[in-house]
């Protein structure tokens, strides 16, 4: 789950870790308001969406009185927002953070991620701050300092401090950069983060180390135990069908292409949207219904693939051990039945109860195409599709 810069910061100030003062504004006179209350002589105005690259995309603008503080405001609540990470649909600005501006000395960039190979949280640094870190891993991968932290003791201070000194932070400023790095990794932990990346991390002429730019990603299997972060979902952000995905236990991520996929297992899902890549094709969506699935939920997931206007076949791989494919074949043609499916429909079934399944396509009535193995029914519906 993602949430915005605004919140984020929110996060780290009751964590102790220092951010801009700032407030979130929806209108243009809330802006304004948000301005006059901070009482500075530069405000930043920000826009927030969930997607980095904002300021290249003209989502940040400086103001040096209140009257551009409304101007850009306006200018930004209501635009089409598009950045490397929105796609070139963008996404449309309808709330802005309107923050204190601040003496920057210089950029950094920290952050926490989980490194799969060793199981374990890493903190990443580097003192080339304000740009993105893929592109300083590409260009200058030297530049880029690493520590590994044992989830026994967690992130220890020398770690954090060997950071500051290899990113060259200012020697009076170490420990207060230390503390920085101590607090966000408590915020990584107890809020179950999957990515805490602070870019820029800026020291100040006042001798401030902070956080102007937060992006907090969110573990969406300990969202249970965080109903306060729960609180921060901002459903405009996300893709409606994922939204109606999330209400039935469905794991759906939507995507560019034309073949909606229905499987069950998040491994069969990604080896799927491979073998249609490998034929041709261009998979519409992941979306795995899991391994207890019912009936009703099958209908929906089906629903959910079909309410895509840009997919034009369906493939159902479902290979059943604790799913069971006569479930899978009930809600399938009960989808079918309700929506009055138009569109080419490849099914391939195999495991428990897998001849009952079978029997309940063959005996529905409808245009379904079967498919003897994962294989085939992906060349299937490409050649469909195409």
């Amino acid at each position: 789950m993602n949430i915005h810069e605004y919140q984020g910061k929110e996060i780290l100030r009751k964590y102790g870790v220092a951010v801009p003062n700032g407030k979130v504004a929806f209108t243009a006179d809330e802006a304004v308001e948000a301005a006059k209350a901070l009482g500075t002589d530069v405000c930043v105005v920000k826009a927030q969406i969930h997607a980095g690259g904002r300021g290249k995309a003209g989502g940040v603008k400086v103001a040096k009185n209140l009257d551009e503080v409304r101007t850009y405001a306006q200018e930004l609540l209501g635009k089409t927002l598009v950045t490397h990470q929105t796609g070139p649909e963008g996404k449309e600005v309808k709330r802005l953070l309107i923050e204190e501006g601040c003496d920057i000395q210089k950029e950094y960039y920290v952050g926490l991620v989980l490194d799969r190979a060793q199981s374990r949280v890493v903190l990443m640094a580097s003192e080339e701050g304000g740009t993105e870190i893929e592109e300083v891993a590409a260009k200058t991968p030297e530049k880029i300092f690493k520590e590994t932290i044992d989830p026994a003791v967690g992130l220890l201070p020398f770690q954090a401090r060997r950071i500051a000194f290899h990113i060259n932070i200012p020697g009076k400023l170490v420990n207060r950069a230390v503390k920085f790095m101590m607090g966000l990794y408590q915020v990584f932990v107890e809020k179950d983060c999957s990515i805490a990346e602070i870019n820029p991390l800026v020291t100040t002429g006042d001798g401030k180390v902070m956080a102007l730019d937060a992006k907090l990603n969110f573990d969406s299997n300990g969202l249970f135990r965080q109903q306060d972060i729960l609180e921060y979902r901002d459903l405009d952000e996300e893709d409606p069908k994922e939204i109606r995905a999330s209400k039935y236990d469905l794991s759906y991520v939507a995507l560019d292409g034309n073949i909606g996929c229905m499987v069950n297992g998040a491994g069969l899902a990604m080896a799927t949207m491979d073998i249609i890549k490998y034929y041709g094709g261009d998979p519409a969506n992941f979306l795995d219904v899991g391994g207890g699935a019912t009936e009703e939920k099958v209908t929906e997931a089906f629903k959910i693939i079909l309410s895509d206007e840009h997919v034009k076949g369906i493939f159902v791989n479902i290979f059943g051990g604790i799913m069971k494919c006569d479930v899978i074949a009930a809600g399938v043609v009960a989808a079918s039945k309700q929506v009055e499916l138009k569109i080419p429909l490849v099914v391939r079934l195999e495991g428990t109860n897998v001849e009952l399944g079978k029997k309940i396509l063959n005996e529905s009535g409808l245009k379904i195409i079967a498919a003897d193995s994962m294989a085939d029914g992906a060349q299937k519906i490409v050649e469909l599709v195409g």
